[in-house]
């Protein structure tokens, strides 16, 4: 008899959380020991304990941990907010953005088109591997950065890009979103892509209310916890709204998070809640793991090692067309692709999104690509973003 099956619902629950969590924190030590980032332990830890391997964890309890995802995309996408500070925008220009849109576009356009005319893939699937290969993930450049004390034009560069960089892949992700839509319908209304774009407009508008609100509640004389509190309800009730009217949180909670800092240039706020997030993190990371179907990797090898080679191609060219194109530094042109490797965190997130507006077995094609190619990334990660450093002369001389 299975040892799950002699105890009650809610003990199994609690364990399989236990679980999940010291299997995250114990692979961290191997990856810590390799200069990896914790990222990549997580992952790692959700492969081997979930139903594909050791299948400590069950499948059907994986299945039904969907809004874990949701969750930890709200809190990523607020953090992902205060980047964008008014003044920080006023001060990069707008070749820091043109940048941005190079890097991230090409790579999505070589991705959707490979994809569609070399491995025949469907349109829908091609477009959604597109979208997701924009999104860049920044831990390990800001690990690197933290680490060798990176300092100069091309570390501000890289900072303000890697930032911008998930807003396009919302956008891109988001009107993808809606073709698909009216792929799915059959018709190529007006309505069809119109309606999905006015939705997630108006998520962005609640997102700035909420921040507004959040602004007066959170008077100085509040305590710590009720600013944790009081911040948690308010991401949770938008994400609620946002699944409302079957929206990605993403943007929303983005849009909350910078207009908050812009409003209330409240930085200790990120700060607390970047101390609250961990055990969400790790959670989120495992499950999504945990879903990486070994025998799919198999099947369709070809097709994740195309989506890795091409992203970063894509990303490489991207960044060398548009800095050559506003005349940047050969430094900034030289080497900021190489920096711009690794994808975790929103493309996971946007991933576990995407499989649901797929059929099944095309949907766990696609976030185990994605999840393959993650950890292969952040593996590299560290690697090409402490040479790159290197080679831009970054570092500081003392380190």
């Amino acid at each position: 008899m299975n040892f799950w099956t002699m105890i009650n619902h809610q003990s199994f629950i609690l364990i399989m959380i236990s679980i999940m969590l010291l299997a995250g924190f114990i692979m961290t030590r191997l990856t810590k020991k390799l200069l990896l980032p914790n990222v990549s332990g997580y992952i790692l830890a959700g492969i081997i304990i979930g139903p594909y391997v050791l299948k400590i964890v069950p499948l059907e309890f994986v299945r039904n941990l969907d809004f874990i995802s949701d969750i930890a995309l709200a809190f990523i996408a607020f953090g992902v907010g205060r980047f964008f500070k008014k003044e920080t925008l006023l001060r990069t220009g707008k070749w820091v953005i043109i940048i941005t849109l190079f890097e991230s576009l090409l790579a999505g356009l070589l991705i959707t088109l490979t994809m569609y005319y070399i491995f025949k893939l469907s349109l829908s699937l091609s477009l959604l591997l597109g979208a997701i290969g924009t999104a860049t993930a920044p831990a390990s450049t800001v690990m690197t950065i933290n680490q060798y004390h990176g300092k100069g034009d091309f570390v501000y560069t890289l900072l303000q890009v890697v930032a911008l960089d998930d807003v396009v892949c919302l956008l891109v992700f988001s009107i993808v979103s809606s073709v698909i839509v009216a792929l799915d319908s059959g018709q190529f209304a007006l309505t069809s892509i119109v309606i999905p774009l006015s939705l997630n407009i108006l998520m962005i508008l609640l997102g700035a209310l909420f921040a507004y609100i959040l602004n007066l509640l959170l008077v100085p004389k509040r305590s710590q916890d009720n600013r944790l509190i009081i911040t948690t309800a308010m991401l949770l009730g938008l994400t609620g709204f946002c699944a409302i009217f079957n929206v990605s949180p993403l943007l929303a909670c983005m849009a909350f998070g910078a207009v908050y800092i812009n409003v209330a240039k409240d930085k200790a706020l990120y700060h607390q809640l970047n101390i609250f997030t961990p055990p969400i993190m790790v959670m989120f990371f495992v499950v999504s793991a945990m879903n990486l179907d070994l025998t799919i990797l198999k099947s369709f090898g070809i097709v994740g090692v195309a989506y890795f080679v091409i992203r970063i191609v894509g990303k490489y060219l991207g960044a060398y067309l548009g800095s050559y194109l506003v005349q940047t530094s050969k430094e900034i042109r030289n080497y900021l692709g190489v920096v711009l490797i690794p994808q975790a965190g929103v493309s996971i997130g946007l991933a576990y999104l995407a499989r649901r507006m797929l059929p099944s077995d095309i949907g766990n094609l696609l976030m185990t690509i994605i999840l393959a190619s993650s950890i292969l990334y952040e593996l590299i990660g560290l690697a090409s973003a402490k040479f790159a450093l290197f080679k831009a002369d970054a570092f500081n001389s003392e380190n």
